[in-house]
């Protein structure tokens, strides 16, 4: 089903401009790594403008439009992997070249899932800067009455080579959903978050989680990574406290956000 869209998508432009660097710095001050374009901005560039007619429930393109008609209605950014081969910089002009990439249909221990893949290549001057797969996993509306979701404690691995606080309040994630031009109102509409989507509060975004991840290994490593990958583990809320934790693991690094004494929001691995 809705295989006939694989290979779908976009080419859009944009230029990493001295403004949006600022913005990024400032939105995002003590997470980042030293860099002259910090890691984790393109996710800023070249986003889907849609006219408001054409967006759904939750403030993202409505189904049908940029991504098939599924029948499932909340959205989650599940995870990704990132390669960076070339490092950009200021005054850039990037060319994205979005496709989807694979359409997957599973069912979890809470119903039906159909997982989406998409691929995209951000090149400059026709060279390959850096490419990514986002994995955004579509579910079924939470029903009423139903127990909540109970995520483990996160285990003990030892001490960490490197620890970083991840403060959340609603001003920074109004700002970073400015900044990606992410409508999705569990970022930013407290009612539609809890009454519709079924979270206890403002969602924390996956991509903020894992910017801060990356950036902790580029200090860890030295260097910004040549591969980074991601997978949400359970919500992150506005307001509560939690911290990225970086751990040796063969030739690079696992991370992990966690809440302290309680469950992984997000894991993350880096070389």
């Amino acid at each position: 089903m809705f295989q006939d869209w694989i290979g779908r998508g976009n080419l859009r432009q944009d230029v990493v401009s001295e403004r949006l660097i600022g913005q990024f710095r400032a939105t995002l001050p003590g997470l980042l790594a030293p860099a002259e374009v910090p890691l984790g901005l393109f996710w800023t560039l070249c986003p889907d403008a849609l006219d408001p007619s054409l967006l759904g429930r939750d403030g993202h393109p409505r189904l049908g439009v940029a991504l098939p008609p599924l029948p499932l209605p909340r959205r989650m950014w599940a995870g990704g992997e990132i390669v960076f081969d070339v490092p950009l910089v200021t005054g850039d002009v990037v060319e994205r070249d979005s496709r989807i990439e694979a359409i997957t249909e599973k069912t979890g221990s809470t119903g039906s899932l159909i997982f989406v893949s998409i691929r995209q290549d951000y090149r400059v001057g026709g060279e390959r800067r850096l490419s990514e797969r986002q994995d955004l996993v579509y579910r079924a509306d939470p029903v009423p009455g139903q127990a909540a979701v109970v995520y483990p404690v996160a285990p003990d691995l030892g001490a960490p080579v490197a620890v970083m606080d991840l403060p959340s309040d609603p001003v920074l994630l109004f700002r970073f959903s400015a900044l990606t031009f992410n409508g999705h109102r569990i970022h930013y509409d407290p009612d539609y978050a809890r009454n519709v989507e079924g979270y206890g509060g403002l969602v924390v975004h996956g991509p903020l989680q894992a910017v801060a991840m990356m950036n902790l290994a580029a200090r860890v490593l030295g260097r910004s990574p040549a591969r980074f990958s991601y997978r949400g583990q359970s919500p992150l809320i506005v307001g509560e406290l939690a911290r990225v934790e970086a751990y040796a693991e063969g030739d690079g690094l696992s991370l992990r956000v966690v809440k302290p004494g309680g469950p992984v929001t997000m894991v993350g691995r880096a070389v």
